[in-house]
């Protein structure tokens, strides 16, 4: 399940900065995202998704927090649903994020901590 975890954090840091790269606008205020913001979250999800996929403590945990601010967003979207679609994208986004985080806590459960020095 790591590595499910590892390409979706690398496939989501890259759709990020492709769809920043092709000009793509907000739909808010149709103007396009600060370049630094998202270029910082991008190295982000390529940092976490390397991580992950070489098994290291600080990226599961990493991606489990923001697997958890993910699942209060889309359960608070729930919560605002005004159509069926916005609905179904809620219901799916809990869903997806929820399996991932608790599949994620076994994994993270068998991972070995860094060794401190002295001990």
């Amino acid at each position: 399940m790591i590595k499910v975890g590892a390409l979706l954090a690398f496939l989501t840091g890259a759709v990020q900065l492709g769809l920043y790269l092709g000009g793509v606008k907000l739909h808010v205020a149709d103007t396009r995202p600060a370049a630094g913001s998202t270029i910082v979250f991008a190295g982000l999800m390529f940092a976490c998704a390397t991580g992950m996929w070489m098994m290291r403590y600080w990226a599961v945990l990493g991606f489990m927090a923001l697997m958890a601010l993910l699942l209060l967003f889309f359960s608070f979207a729930l919560i605002k649903a005004s159509s069926v679609l916005g609905f179904a994208i809620a219901i799916t986004g809990v869903c997806i994020t929820g399996f991932l985080f608790f599949k994620l806590v076994r994994v993270l459960s068998r991972l070995q901590l860094p060794q401190y020095p002295g001990r």
